[in-house]
C-alpha cells in the first residue's frame, strides 16, 4: 500500500490511474506504476501548465482515506496503487529577483557542436560568446556543466570552446540537459540556486533543460546572445514563453557584471577585459 493511505483498488499493467486535482480542477490520467513526486510533478505541469503561476511555491498533497482528508506527500511516495493528489499553491507569493553569486552559481553549456556550425544562426557569435561565459566562470570559480546531443552523430564540443576544468561533460539523447548525472552533480554542489544556461537550440534542448531546471526550484537564466536555433522564429517564441515562466532572459555581459557585483572586486579588471573583447554586433540580440 502507499505511505498515507489514499488507495483504492490495485491498478493493472505498468500503470497506475491517478485523479489530478488543482484548484477548481480535476482530471484523470495515469503515471508508470512507481512513479514518485517528481513525476507527480511534471504530470501537473503538463494538465495544468497554464493556470500554474511559477513564481509561487507549492506543496503535493494526497487524500488519505484513514483520515478522509488531504495529507503533504509523504517523504518516499511511491505510486503503486489509484489514488487522488492535489496541487496546493502556500500563500507566500516568491519573487524573482534574479540575484547572482558566484557561490550559488552554475553554468549549463549546452551542445555547442561541431555538427551544427552550418545550421544554426549566428553560430560563430554564440561560439564567442559561450567562450567568454565560460573564462568568466573559470576566472569566478564556478562550475560548468557541459551536454552533447549524440556525439557519435553530431561531433563534440567545438574546438573553440574551452572546456578545461568542466565539472562534467556529458553525452546525450535526451533533449534537456537534466540527467541523472547532472542531478547527481548538482547535489555535490552546496547551496546552488541559480542556473545561468546557454547554447542550442533554443526552442529544444534550452527550452526542455529551462523548463525541467524551473520544476525543481532552481532560478534559470537563459543568455539570450548565447543562444540561437535554425530558425529565428522558434528562437523568439521559446524565449518569449520562458520568460512568461519566470525565467530570466539576459545577456552575457549582464550575467558577468552581475557575478562580480563590485568594482572593488579582485577579479574585475579581468572580467571587464573579457567584456572589452565581445563579439562583433550581429543583430541576434534585435530578434530576442
Amino acid at each position: 500500500a502507499a505511505p498515507g493511505g489514499g488507495v483504492c483498488a490495485p491498478a493493472g499493467g505498468g500503470s497506475v490511474p491517478v485523479l489530478f486535482c488543482f484548484s477548481v480542477f480535476a482530471r484523470p490520467s495515469s503515471v508508470p506504476h512507481g512513479a514518485g513526486y517528481e513525476l507527480l510533478i511534471q504530470k501537473f505541469l503538463s494538465l495544468y501548465g497554464d493556470q500554474i503561476d511559477m513564481h509561487r511555491k507549492f506543496v503535493v498533497q494526497l487524500f488519505a482515506e484513514e483520515w478522509s482528508q488531504y495529507i503533504d506527500l509523504p517523504k518516499g511516495f511511491l505510486v503503486n496503487e489509484r489514488c487522488k493528489v492535489r496541487l496546493v499553491p502556500l500563500q507566500i507569493q516568491i519573487t524573482t529577483l534574479g540575484n547572482l553569486t558566484p557561490s550559488s552559481t552554475v553554468f549549463f553549456c549546452c551542445d555547442m557542436q561541431e555538427r551544427f556550425r552550418p545550421a544554426i544562426k549566428y553560430f560563430g557569435d554564440i561560439i564567442s560568446v559561450g567562450q567568454r561565459l565560460l573564462q568568466g566562470a573559470r576566472l569566478l570559480g564556478i562550475p560548468v556543466i557541459v551536454t552533447e546531443q549524440y556525439p557519435k552523430g553530431l561531433g563534440s564540443t567545438v574546438q573553440e570552446i574551452d572546456l578545461t576544468g568542466a565539472k562534467l561533460v556529458l553525452p546525450k539523447t535526451k533533449f534537456s540537459m537534466v540527467l541523472p548525472e547532472v542531478e547527481a552533480a548538482l547535489a555535490e554542489i552546496p547551496g546552488v540556486r541559480s542556473i545561468v544556461l546557454f547554447g542550442v537550440e533554443t526552442h529544444v534542448c534550452i527550452q526542455q533543460t529551462a523548463l525541467e531546471l524551473l520544476g525543481r526550484g532552481l532560478e534559470v537564466h537563459i543568455v539570450a546572445d548565447a543562444t540561437s536555433s535554425r530558425s529565428m522564429m522558434d528562437r523568439m517564441f521559446a524565449l518569449e514563453r520562458l520568460a512568461r515562466t519566470g525565467i530570466i532572459v539576459t545577456t552575457s555581459e549582464a550575467i558577468l557584471l552581475q557575478l562580480v557585483a563590485d568594482k572593488e572586486h579582485p577579479k574585475f579588471k579581468e572580467i571587464q577585459n573579457l567584456i572589452k573583447a565581445s563579439a562583433p554586433e550581429s543583430g541576434l540580440l534585435s530578434k530576442v
